[in-house]
């Protein structure tokens, strides 16, 4: 698992092209950093798909923000700290908190438009949050209306190029030094070289058999940055979304946490609410809380979902503030209005990744990251309701800044090295294997013994599980991004299962049914960083 490159190759005998600052990933936090970046330097974005298809356009709920005259920064920080469970890097916290609301007010001037009532903007409130501070677009299609708007606003940009369709096969770097990215596009495999790169390529949902993520959140930039020698840290943290359509064979589709906020209520197979016995917040406890407490009434029901009841509620509003959520379910053959939602707990999002300065910086020279794939501290153990797409605007801002001024300023990398791999792979180059059932099998056993609860005899069966398919995939060398997909898939489902087994305690979302209380004599504001020189190391931030 400490191989540095997937394939072979060298920089000599290949195509390539160079830019100033390189950005790999087109969420939020790619956009946001473009945008910055752009005022300084020339940039180029690349995706794997097409620039849209990214976990911020699927995002429903909303951007948690100090914009109300009757919020504070210091609520919002408390939410926050809280609901991290001890873990929060503080000024982190402090950062996003402080500088979200010119952020928002930015996007707002770009074009961006959210959901008023009356003169002013229209708030709602979800799980963790002490009052009503998130604001939304469309009633529940916040995240497609940012998307559009940055996507908007990159697109007018002339230091801004875009190459969709373009999978990053491995950073090119030597001695701790990022040069760019190889990478193959339709026209076939080139070098990106760049003075800075920039890792923005979202989250891992797509390794679990079910999740609410994009179908391009696959772990690759974290897998990447990895073989590159970047520092990895709180890897056993995967936020499971309490609320996601179940109707057997459809799409795992979001129901907005803002439908508790609203004021929905879950229930069981017989009719009975039961949050309040787990929490005494009810429907609006942390998510790790309202996910175990649902895995648990599933589990004494022996069913498969449990139910979100919204029918109290009045229809107009229903419709106004939540239209794509009626539209999906009555498609489904569930009008909302009448009708209880199934729902249950589902991979939505990755709190931990590549370790981050509070610029983006990684311990790789000239290699930042930010937005999920990164990880500064500021979730801690779990990430309060609506945070995301604000750390995605702030800390992509914060990392295009620091990037672009660097270029600015005289920062740039003159002497390119020349960088080959050549592995000898005898017969197995390319091997016929079935990867889809690999993946399939691998999404299962994720599922399975690294889902909302854990514990060490179950995890020691993943790692023997995941060791036996790296055997024979991850030393062999292919020629197609579905294979290095794969390859990416193995090796962060690997570091996922050594963090959560050297955890031993349950704290936020990780949970060990062996180990579940919260040890903070032990624990407490301790991180489980992962390289690929050191097996592990526990830091303090």
């Amino acid at each position: 698992m400490k191989k540095e490159f997937l394939i072979s190759f060298d920089t000599k005998n290949i195509l390539s092209t160079h830019t100033d600052i390189l950005i790999i990933g087109s969420g939020v936090a790619g956009l946001c950093a473009a945008i910055e970046a752009a005022k300084y330097a020339k940039v180029l974005i690349i995706t794997k798909d097409k620039l849209q298809d990214s976990n911020t356009e699927q995002a429903q709920g909303g951007i948690a923000v100090v914009l109300s005259r009757e919020d504070s920064f210091k609520g919002h920080a408390e939410d926050t700290l809280r609901v991290g469970s001890g873990l929060c890097n503080e000024e982190a916290v402090r950062i996003l908190v402080d500088e979200g609301p010119s952020r928002v007010q930015e996007l707002i001037q770009w074009g961006a438009n959210f959901d008023k009532e009356g003169e002013g903007l229209s708030f709602t409130q979800e799980a963790g949050h002490n009052m009503r501070r998130i604001i939304h677009a469309k009633g529940d299609a916040t995240g497609a209306e940012i998307e559009k708007t940055l996507i908007l606003k990159v697109k007018e940009n002339k230091n801004i190029k875009i190459l969709e369709h373009t999978f990053a096969i491995d950073l090119l770097q030597k001695n701790g030094v990022c040069f760019g990215v190889f990478v193959c596009e339709k026209e076939g495999k080139k070098v990106v070289y760049a003075q800075k790169t920039i890792l923005a390529t979202g989250g891992i949902g797509q390794i679990y058999r079910e999740t609410t993520n994009a179908i391009v959140a696959t772990g690759c930039g974290i897998a990447i940055a990895f073989r590159a020698g970047a520092k990895l840290m709180d890897m056993e943290f995967v936020q499971f979304h309490p609320t996601t359509l179940y109707i057997a064979g459809a799409a795992r589709m979001l129901i907005s946490e803002a439908l508790r906020g609203e004021g929905g209520i879950l229930k069981n197979k017989y009719g009975e609410r039961f949050m309040n016995k787990y929490h005494e917040d009810g429907e609006l406890a942390p998510r790790d809380v309202v996910s175990r407490a649902i895995l648990r009434e599933m589990k004494k029901s022996n069913d498969t979902h449990v139910y979100l009841d919204i029918t109290h509620l009045d229809p107009k509003f229903l419709e106004n503030r939540f239209p794509s959520i009626m539209r999906v379910c009555f498609s489904l053959g569930i009008d909302i209005k009448k009708d209880l939602i199934p729902v249950r707990p589902t991979a939505h999002y990755m709190i931990g990744g590549i370790k981050i300065a509070m610029n983006g910086e990684t311990n790789v020279e000239n290699l930042y990251a930010c937005g999920e794939t990164a990880c500064s501290g500021l979730h801690g153990a779990n990430r309060l309701a609506s945070n995301s797409l604000l750390e995605g605007m702030v800390f992509g801002f914060r990392t295009g800044f620091s990037v672009g001024k660097s270029i600015g300023s005289g920062g740039r990398v003159k002497d390119v090295p020349e960088i080959s791999s050549i592995m000898d792979y005898g017969n197995s180059k390319d091997l016929d294997l079935d990867k889809e059932d690999i993946k399939n099998s691998l999404k299962s056993l994720m599922s399975r013994h690294l889902g909302i609860e854990r514990e060490g005899k179950t995890l020691l069966e993943a790692q023997e599980k995941i060791d036996s398919w790296s055997s024979y995939v991850m030393e062999k060398e292919f020629s197609h991004p579905k294979a290095w997909e794969l390859q990416n898939m193995l090796q962060i489902a690997k570091l996922m299962q050594k963090a959560a087994l050297i955890r031993r305690e349950s704290r936020g979302v990780h949970y060990r049914k062996d180990f579940p209380k919260q040890n903070d004599s032990e624990w407490q504001k301790t991180h489980i960083e992962l390289s690929k020189d050191k097996d592990f190391e526990s830091v303090i931030i």
